[in-house]
């Protein structure tokens, strides 16, 4: 009689702990973006959500791993957000163009995640070595561009013989230094290359700039 109440009562306590975690997560996100790993305080994590740093430390076990937890969040993210081309169902030529946008999209409106990824080089990449979740993470995007690729050259679309991490770089390079450099680009140039004015042209120019290389631009004649 008393089993549903308790299954309740326990799928509470662990919908309260997921909720819990995602706002943690979420602050630390925040915190780490503004103050790097060294600088951000878990105490002042703690501060800004509704638990403890006693709790902080009992989800995650310490600073380093929320540091982790919070780079595995960021890094699913867009790996999710990538897994929405729908290959099988779009030409090569606008699979390849519809990923450089996305790709874009997503860089545009994370842009805590350009803080921690330049952040996490600064230190050598010493914290994504240690988890095994991203360990892995980076070969799904790899999969579908090569899938991209494949389908391009067999319908004559594609005549580069391209690499997918030369591709992946190619794109991440266009968008992340749109947002990583925006103040330094900016002082020097006198162009913020994230204002909205500037939004459109540059989100087609990397689909395109991919595109033209793709179908051979640039090649020796």
């Amino acid at each position: 009689m008393t089993s549903q109440p308790l299954a309740r009562a326990g799928g509470e306590r662990q919908r309260d702990a997921d909720r819990t975690k995602a706002e943690i997560l979420q602050v630390a996100q925040r915190e780490f973006a503004r103050h790097g790993y060294a600088g951000a305080r878990v105490d002042e994590i703690a501060e800004r959500t509704r638990t403890t740093k006693r709790m902080i430390y009992y989800y995650f076990g310490g600073k380093e791993q929320l540091y982790i937890a919070v780079l595995e969040k960021a890094y699913t993210e867009v790996r999710a957000a990538e897994r929405t081309v729908d290959v099988a169902h779009l030409a090569p030529v606008e699979a390849i163009r519809t990923l450089a946008e996305l790709t874009f999209d997503h860089h545009d409106a994370h842009r805590d995640f350009i803080k921690l990824v330049g952040i996490e080089n600064i230190h050598e990449a010493e914290h994504i070595r240690k988890s095994e979740l991203l360990a892995n993470l980076g070969t799904p995007v790899l999969d579908l561009i090569s899938r991209i690729l494949d389908a391009g050259q067999e319908s004559g679309d594609f005549v580069t013989e391209a690499d997918a991490i030369d591709v992946h770089m190619m794109i991440s390079a266009f968008c992340f230094f749109r947002v990583a450099n925006q103040h330094t680009f900016g002082a020097l140039f006198g162009r913020d290359m994230t204002a909205p004015e500037h939004r459109a042209r540059l989100r087609a120019m990397v689909g395109e700039l991919t595109v033209a290389y793709l179908r051979g631009a640039g090649a020796p004649a």
